[in-house]
């Protein structure tokens, strides 16, 4: 079927806002996306009905219960795993990362070793370089190859040795949009004893997760990054998690997932959570997929990452067509999301993102947090790039604008 572009852009209210009347095209999706009036409704009617702390006999309470419970269940279905004990909902990710890295800490000995690739966010990367610097582990790199854009297999296999804990591995780069082969990765860390945990935030704003196929021991993902309110999510396996120390109050429940949930969750977010999982059952319907909710997420991710990948074939192919541009990732939708970075060889990143924000395209521009990437690649470390990140509710004809923009305010003599 024919992707349903006006329908799915009618269900997000912020896409008819205006600034004096000026549109807003917004290519930011890469720091964070606009939400479903589905997510707008579920947080609204919490404050309208249910807004009640839990563990108490009253309406109200009960039915928060009832909605934790039914969140993680749909979030485990969302993530591909059987068990929602397994689904740890948190601030955000760095938050739910910082926790568990404390709590691993207590799993490893001085001298032990962890690995961290050159491809993280930093969110993935200073929580555990914390770790080790506070329990005397030693700390591996992982480079990645700047001809795939991926953290290639044989870049890991010699770092991997017997004392080898953990190895810290982004799925997709929030800033050049390169995927990595997580299976495989994981397979082979793994079969040194080590465990895994993925970055997935970038990954799952444009394609569908399955943890159990992918064998990961923990994988983290941010919901306002999927059309979602500000929250973390991170996976773990039971087992894992079953073992690991938990820092939380002395009378809070050691039942998971609970378990790691350090006071009162923010639960109006965890309902609005749902509303945006309750959209992409909406939109699989309305491609004319039916069958259990896992089926309606893959045949929503399945609409929505095709329609991703038209627009990014045409957003690469202008901006490689530009003099002076330099592409920071890979330059075929080969092993990548889209998320898009560049720098030019006379505008700095900060220029053109100020005249595109003025122009009402929405963009980011800096190292984007994506800290050992931009020294790996020697970005300038004030300016960085100019980043760029489709999302499923843009249009061919927005695209073709900001290329117009862009190539306009690129053919201005620099100063």
């Amino acid at each position: 079927m024919t992707f349903p572009i006006e329908s799915v852009r009618s269900q997000f209210p912020s896409l008819a806002t205006t600034d004096q009347g000026q549109r807003r095209i917004y290519l930011d999706n890469a720091a964070g996306t606009q939400v479903p009036q589905q997510t707008i409704d579920r947080i609204v009617d919490f404050f309208r009905r249910f807004n009640s702390n839990t563990g108490v006999f009253n309406p109200t309470s009960v039915e928060v219960d009832a909605l934790y419970d039914d969140v993680v269940k749909a979030l485990a279905d969302f993530l591909g795993t059987s068990d929602p004990g397994e689904v740890l909902i948190g601030a955000n990710m760095t938050t739910l990362t910082y926790q568990l890295s404390r709590s691993l800490a207590h799993q490893f000995s001085p001298g032990d070793e962890i690995i961290i690739s050159r491809m993280e966010h930093e969110g993935n990367v200073t929580p555990w370089l914390q770790m080790a610097e506070d329990n005397d582990l030693i700390v591996k790199w992982l480079e990645f190859d700047r001809r795939t854009w991926r953290v290639e297999p044989a870049l890991l296999q010699p770092l991997l040795t017997d004392r080898t804990r953990l190895v810290a591995l982004n799925y997709a780069s929030n800033l050049t949009g390169g995927v990595n082969d997580v299976k495989r990765l994981t397979a082979m860390a793994q079969a040194a004893g080590a465990m895994v945990y993925v970055d997935a935030v970038q990954y799952a704003s444009h394609r569908l997760i399955d943890v159990t196929d992918l064998g990961c021991d923990f994988m983290a993902c941010s919901p306002y990054k999927f059309y979602g309110p500000h929250l973390g999510v991170v996976f773990g396996k039971r087992a894992r998690l079953e073992a690991l120390h938990a820092y939380k109050l002395r009378c809070a429940t050691d039942e998971l997932p609970l378990r790691f949930s350090v006071g009162t969750p923010a639960f109006e977010l965890i309902a609005g959570l749902m509303g945006t999982l309750e959209y992409f059952q909406w939109l699989a319907s309305e491609m004319g997929v039916s069958g259990n909710r896992r089926a309606l997420f893959k045949g929503a991710y399945a609409a929505m990452g095709e329609h991703e990948d038209q627009l990014s074939e045409t957003l690469l192919a202008g901006l490689l067509a530009m003099p002076g541009v330099s592409i920071q990732g890979a330059s075929s939708m080969a092993h990548r999301v889209a998320t898009f970075s560049f720098t030019h060889s006379r505008h700095s990143a900060s220029k053109i993102a100020r005249q595109l924000s003025d122009a009402g395209v929405y963009c980011h521009w800096g190292d984007n947090y994506a800290y050992e990437v931009a020294r790996a690649l020697a970005l300038d470390p004030q300016e960085g790039v100019l980043r760029l990140g489709i999302g499923h509710y843009n249009t061919v004809q927005e695209i073709e604008e900001a290329l117009g923009l862009i190539e306009s305010v690129l053919a201005v003599r620099s100063e």
